[in-house]
């Protein structure tokens, strides 16, 4: 570097190294010198309405491609309004550099009341991150970078925040600042692997159950070692996709139904592979596993936790499913007789217990399964269609289906959506919403405007925050905060410039989403809960 590049600069042109191609975020004082090298840069700058907005395109950017999503945010309120989609990306898995400013060096931690302070910034994220540091001179900024890119491709990948105090930023950048060998992930250990195949073989009824940690696996390897053991499959909510849920063994993110749960209950040995068995996985409380439980997970802590194994197996799910399905065949040459009888029957169960809203919500994703290909990536935030849509929308490949329930944050969808178009503008991308989540985040209907996004975004307007609504008066409570009076949102789409339509019926709603997909700005469609979709 030369003496006239400043740290904030070459931090860019580092990202850059690491095929950084997008950061989301808006400047402020503190941030100058970064922007300066963006800037004068390839990469490309989304501008955001608020940091959160900024920290949920992140996410989104991260969940569709694969690749970390990234963050240029200012001291102080920069990062506490982006906290919430940091402790999204934390709870979901997804890799997530957030790089922020920070105040200068000789007032950290003193407490004078400097613009944006926060005395203890790296405090703040930390609990949020799988690493949150503070880069006290230039040569601190490419370890820091280099061991964030390490955690995502060798660990559970987490957010990472790096603060950089603005005099750090002005600072010249001298030395070495090319990007860095990642580490990668570990190989299963083979005694684990055998012990975990010989007891599969051997099991009766055994059951699969996958989540996130195992999207990139293979196409088509959970389904062939499902096909072999005769194993019926349940995915979790981040899991749908992996196996169609059209397979004929594949219950779907079902575990709410106990038509579900019976079956799993039978099941004497359960294989699960990339997930915590966590509650925001299933929407259970405690999972009915009774049988032998092997668990496959990149994250150590989590073969001991809620859940003990009894054979565990710390590695990266691809290359554990592969070392699995080599023995399996060697074992079972040719399938065994399979669970699909018993799957079907469970399907049956499950769809006679959909109450009437469910019912309704059914056929309001059949309509939008209609109007969508089967490719496109749908963001569904926190709402009651939603929540039947985890089992109710038929999905058949990875990563189309993002509903982050594991911090269940209000708001999410739009902004997800956003960050999944900037990172695959080739691809149909949709937004779910319900009227109380969509108002968190309004305010970035102007991003997706400004970007001209081909973007369907469906408001479900059950006026205000019916789940809560709906518990309190199950649990007697006379409802209080739950009713919110709407803007005319058809009204409101048009003062951002975007495409809007009311439709009356579910073919309507088909032929809206699919009229949004090649529409040259972002289409608004409100859908009102109401008995007439029961006719």
């Amino acid at each position: 570097m030369g003496e006239r590049t400043t740290c904030g600069e070459a931090l860019v042109r580092l990202l850059a190294e690491y095929d950084v191609d997008t950061v989301f975020g808006i400047p402020g004082v503190h941030t100058l010198d970064m922007y300066r090298g963006i800037a004068n840069s390839n990469l490309r700058h989304v501008q955001p309405r608020s940091e959160q907005g900024a920290g949920f395109m992140a996410d989104g950017y991260a969940r569709v491609s694969g690749r970390p999503g990234v963050c240029t945010l200012i001291t102080g309120p920069g990062v506490t309004n982006a906290s919430t989609p940091m402790g999204q990306a934390y709870a979901d898995s997804t890799p997530m550099l957030v790089i922020s400013s920070e105040n200068a060096t000789r007032t950290l931690g003193k407490g004078w009341g400097c613009l944006h302070e926060i005395p203890d910034q790296e405090a703040v994220t930390r609990p949020l991150t799988a690493l949150s540091a503070t880069a006290l001179s230039p040569d601190d900024v490419p370890e820091l970078v280099a061991r964030a890119f390490s955690i995502f491709s060798s660990s559970r990948p987490r957010p990472v925040h790096i603060s950089v105090p603005i005099d750090v930023l002005a600072m010249p950048a001298t030395g070495d600042w090319s990007a860095r060998t990642a580490a990668a992930l570990g190989a299963p250990d083979p005694a684990a692997i055998e012990a975990a195949a010989e007891a599969l073989c051997r099991a009766e009824r055994p059951l699969i159950m996958i989540g996130g940690g195992a999207v990139d696996t293979r196409a088509g390897g959970v389904a062939e070692l499902a096909e072999l053991l005769g194993a019926g499959i349940v995915p979790s909510n981040a899991g749908k996709g992996i196996v169609p849920d059209s397979h004929p063994l594949n219950l779907g993110t079902s575990m709410v139904k106990e038509a579900t749960r019976a079956f799993v209950t039978e099941c004497d040995v359960v294989l699960a592979i990339g997930t915590e068995l966590a509650e925001t996985d299933s929407y259970v409380e405690w999972l009915p596993i009774n049988g032998k439980l092997i668990r496959v997970d990149i994250d150590a802590p989590k073969i001991n936790d809620l859940y003990p194994a009894d054979i565990g197996i710390v590695a990266d799910a691809g290359r554990s499913l592969d070392a699995l399905l080599g023995l399996v065949k060697a074992e079972l040459p040719t399938p065994r007789e399979d669970a699909a009888e018993r799957v079907a029957a469970a399907r049956r169960q499950r769809h006679a217990e959909l109450d009437p809203l469910e019912r309704i919500h059914q056929s309001m994703w059949d309509a939008i399964r209609a109007g969508l290909p089967e490719d496109a990536a749908i963001f569904a935030d926190m709402t009651q269609l939603a929540y039947t849509g985890t089992f109710a929308m038929p999905v058949e490949r990875p990563r189309t289906w993002f509903h982050a329930a594991g911090y269940c944050t209000l708001g999410c969808a739009m902004p997800m959506a956003i960050g999944a178009k900037v990172a695959a503008p080739e691809r149909p991308v949709a937004a779910i919403a319900g009227d109380g989540g969509f108002m968190f985040t309004v305010g970035e209907l102007a991003a997706a405007a400004e970007l001209r996004q081909s973007l369907p975004i469906l408001i479900w307007n059950n006026d205000g925050y019916a789940q809560i609504r709906d518990g309190m008066v199950r649990r007697g409570i006379p409802p209080v905060g739950v009713d919110s009076p709407n803007p005319d949102f058809l009204l409101l789409a048009e003062a951002f410039g975007c495409d809007r339509v009311r439709p009356g019926s579910f073919d309507e709603v088909s032929a809206s989403m699919e009229r949004a997909l090649s529409a040259p700005r972002p289409t608004l469609i409100e859908v009102r809960q109401g008995a007439e979709w029961l006719s």
